[in-house]
């Protein structure tokens, strides 16, 4: 019975995933770049508002601290398992098209950051909310769809934000040298989580800004040794990825124009998964940073996909030069810990500290998307309940086996939060582009939006 569910939920992620979500997301994201004409060019500006000078903005943590938060969520384990499977798929190629969709991707971030902005409200206490579903009711004026948004993304959050990231916790350090034990890790984790939820977004935030660029360092540094010692095959590696982006040679037993489609889907579902650009996850943070207008904040935001791409084209790279020096045809049976370990101990040591950091700063981000998700559904009474059984789940998830079921609805419900945000972004690229004018294009970046946020009773 279980294996039946299993293979039914398996399909219906794959149709999603692989084609349905592939499409509709990619064609939003070319949408917004023409229609904004390209916002990605205004990356350095962007990258100056990491830390502004002044913080008169109404808001409650920084816009530095609202990027890492979003990028704990984005770059997980996905990043580097994710990739890896891409490339032994549609092999190297898609690198390539991996690297074309996150940039593309920047533009939807940047419009459900806005809108995040645009559309948010406050309690009484001063605490700010929003994201795709106070945009949808209040942009939209459209309950159903922002409550349908709410519930996906609340059961998005315990499976993919949570179980699948606590096993990989646990996975990666019994497997490692040290052999902890599950109970162990599931203990010690669940310790740290419960003592960075009892200090709300401040402590998430702090956590990630203290962790993110940390783990990123670790795991560069990996690739930056892999692709030292293997310098001569770089060349290589990067000819064959581009080589096999636009190859229209056939498969064993397929037809032309295969290997093309392959790379095309695999680095264009593996991108739209791994940067989370529209499915509306980051926007939810967004909406909390002091900052002083809606366009300053969605140019912050859109920089976490540029960042994320960086991350998993360095990790198609390296695994492409790796497997190439070791002399294997492909990299069907190669993956990220097959090229650290060619390095020896420090190879396994700072992929397990990557994929162990990853993994909790994933569980952290997506906390607090699932908390703001049922607060909007039921009111703050809801939340000292959540955080409750989010630290329960994350033992759950250290000591339970994988399970394929609760893997593949976990993606499901990841995956259908993006169509209510996509109908929202797409419905209100009217106002996405008045802002944008305003804002962006009127060199108007540093004025304050004078613009009142509303005061709703969260206690409903």
């Amino acid at each position: 019975m279980i294996e039946t569910i299993s293979t039914i939920l398996q399909s219906i992620r794959d149709f999603l995933w692989n084609y349905i979500l592939v499409f509709i997301l990619l064609g939003t994201h070319l949408y917004l770049t023409i229609v904004l004409r390209c916002p990605q060019r205004h990356l350095l500006k962007a990258m100056k508002f990491y830390f502004p000078k002044k913080g008169e903005g109404n808001g409650q943590i920084s816009q530095f601290s609202a990027l890492m938060v979003s990028l704990a969520s984005n770059v997980g384990v996905g990043n580097i398992t994710g990739v890896a499977v891409a490339v032994a798929v549609g092999g190297p190629g898609a690198i390539f098209w991996l690297v074309i969709t996150g940039l593309l991707g920047m533009s939807t971030r940047y419009s459900e950051s806005l809108l995040a902005i645009r559309y948010r409200v406050q309690d009484k206490d001063g605490n700010l909310s929003g994201g795709p579903m106070y945009a949808i009711e209040r942009g939209l004026n459209c309950k159903w769809l922002a409550v349908l948004f709410a519930v996906f993304t609340a059961i998005a959050a315990f499976g993919i934000g949570n179980i699948v990231q606590a096993r990989t916790v646990a996975q990666t350090l019994s497997d490692c040298v040290l052999n902890v034990p599950a109970e162990l890790t599931g203990g010690i984790l669940t310790a740290i989580v419960a003592g960075v939820l009892i200090c709300g977004l401040n402590g998430i935030s702090r956590t990630c800004t203290a962790l993110v660029p940390v783990m990123a360092f670790m795991y560069l540094l990996g690739c930056g040794i892999l692709l030292t010692v293997n310098c001569s095959f770089i060349g290589t590696a990067i000819c064959s990825i581009f080589e096999q982006a636009f190859s229209l040679s056939a498969t064993s037993g397929g037809v032309l124009g295969t290997t093309i489609i392959l790379a095309m889907r695999e680095g264009a579902s593996r991108s739209l998964f791994a940067t989370e650009a529209g499915l509306g996850s980051a926007p939810i943070v967004s909406a909390a940073v002091k900052t002083d207008n809606p366009v300053q904040q969605a140019l912050v935001a859109y920089t976490a996909p540029f960042w994320t791409v960086i991350i998993c084209s360095l990790t198609g790279i390296t695994l492409t030069t790796t497997f190439l020096a070791e002399g294997h045809a492909d990299a069907s049976n190669f993956n990220m810990l097959s090229a650290f370990d060619t390095i020896g101990a420090i190879g396994s040591f700072l992929l397990t500290f990557s994929l162990t950091a990853f993994a909790v700063s994933t569980l952290l981000g997506w906390s607090y998307y699932g908390e703001k998700s049922l607060e909007y559904l039921g009111g703050r009474k809801f939340v000292t309940p959540y955080r409750l059984l989010w630290v329960i789940a994350v033992y759950i998830g250290c000591v339970i086996h994988k399970s394929d079921v609760v893997w593949n609805f976990s993606d499901i419900a990841n995956g259908l939060m993006a169509i209510p945000n996509l109908i929202c972004m797409i419905a209100l690229s009217g106002v996405i582009l008045k802002e944008t004018r305003y804002y962006l294009k009127g060199n108007n970046l540093n004025k304050i939006d004078e613009t009142p946020v509303p005061v709703v009773d969260k206690n409903q």
